[in-house]
């Protein structure tokens, strides 16, 4: 963990003096201002140190995990625009127009440079706050009547992330009222005894068939027997490599779910498909997976994928990058001729409370009889 802190602290670094030396220097600003600029990206990179410091001292006051968390988004999105900066400024050098028209074109796209990232930054925190209700019909083929799923992924308990969100996020839920309610990993995000009481607004969820829930890799991060435990204690199905009948018999599905894939890299708490799935013949098949990439370790028939992990990207263009290892980043899509999957783009947020280009959403999956 300390070494990813340590890495991640150098990303930033880096990231921060080339929009130093690449975007603020060579704005059509007066010293002073640009002095202005860089104390800024200063006082913003000790934000970040703030911030890792506060993920495991989760004590401190949301008010100051706030604050501390928006520089990461900052950098993000500013580096992104120093990189659309030096392209475009690279384009402008090489017009053919006069000194005089160039000088007024580069003083106006400094300023609407500036403009666009601080909109841009703005328009991210405002997402972030705003959970979108995405509606989805599946249709499953042998599936003799509809049934109503309702996904919450990567909620990322912690910090931001607290009882109140918990308890607003639960009474949106139970005005689905759906038939069963799965939570695809990436639950917690702290110590256990840190989460407790946002954890306990889950026992109010309701559903005709309860709720399920799998692993995501950040369980692994913050101790995964203990999140394990507790949450089974919440009237809550943990799916460990195990499957559960949903339905009356000969008319429902088997839902089924995995440990996430991280556990093969720690071995300990890795998935077994095979097992998950075992005597779940003669009826269409739910598989919970926290990462999409695990699609490609299926050797058997799944009719439904449903994963998360991804964020869709959280905050544009990050989900070009996300792209590099998983093989689907939001959305519904046909795999193969017998397997979909539903990619959830998470119902909280990782890090700086910021989306840009892919909201957080709760998804309300209509499973519908295939003729």
């Amino acid at each position: 963990m300390k070494f990813f802190v340590l890495i991640f602290l150098g990303v930033m670094t880096l990231f921060t003096l080339l929009i130093s030396r690449r975007f603020v220097r060579k704005l059509h600003f007066n010293d002073t201002v640009k002095l202005y600029i860089n104390i800024f990206l200063a006082i913003n990179l000790l934000g970040v140190i703030g911030y890792m410091y506060a993920r495991y001292n989760p004590t401190i006051p949301n008010w100051a995990y706030f604050l501390l968390s928006i520089p990461i988004g900052i950098i993000f999105l500013l580096f992104v625009a120093t990189i659309i900066y030096e392209i475009a400024s690279r384009i402008l050098e090489k017009t053919t127009i006069n000194s005089q028209r160039r000088e007024f074109f580069k003083k106006t796209f400094d300023i609407g440079s500036i403009l666009a990232a601080t909109s841009l930054n703005a328009k991210a925190m405002y997402n972030a706050k705003h959970i979108e209700l995405e509606k989805v019909d599946v249709f499953i083929k042998d599936l003799k009547k509809p049934y109503s799923i309702v996904q919450l992924s990567d909620i990322h308990i912690g910090g931001l992330i607290d009882q109140k969100f918990i308890k607003n996020l639960v009474q949106r839920v139970n005005g689905l009222t759906p038939d069963i309610v799965v939570i695809t990993g990436d639950l917690v995000d702290t110590s256990i005894k840190y989460a407790k009481d946002a954890l306990d607004e889950l026992k109010n969820l309701k559903s005709t068939y309860g709720t399920y829930f799998i692993v995501g890799n950040h369980e692994y991060f913050h101790g995964v027997e203990s999140i394990i435990k507790y949450v089974n204690k919440l009237n809550i199905k943990t799916l460990e490599n195990e499957n559960i009948y949903i339905g009356e018999k000969g008319e429902g599905f088997y839902l089924a779910g995995v440990y996430d894939v991280i556990g093969n890299r720690i071995n300990a708490f890795k998935p077994d498909i095979k097992k998950a799935l075992e005597e779940t013949s003669d009826s269409p098949i739910v598989l919970l997976a926290h990462q999409p990439r695990f699609i490609n370790e299926l050797n058997q028939k799944v009719d439904l994928i449903l994963s998360g992990h991804t964020h869709g990207g959280q905050i544009a263009p990050f989900n070009l990058l996300v792209k590099l290892q998983q093989p689907y980043i939001k959305g519904l899509h046909q795999h193969n001729k017998d397997t979909q999957i539903y990619v959830n783009k998470g119902t909280g947020f990782w890090g700086p409370p910021m989306r840009l280009g892919a909201s957080s959403e709760i998804t309300h999956l209509t499973l519908l009889p295939k003729s």
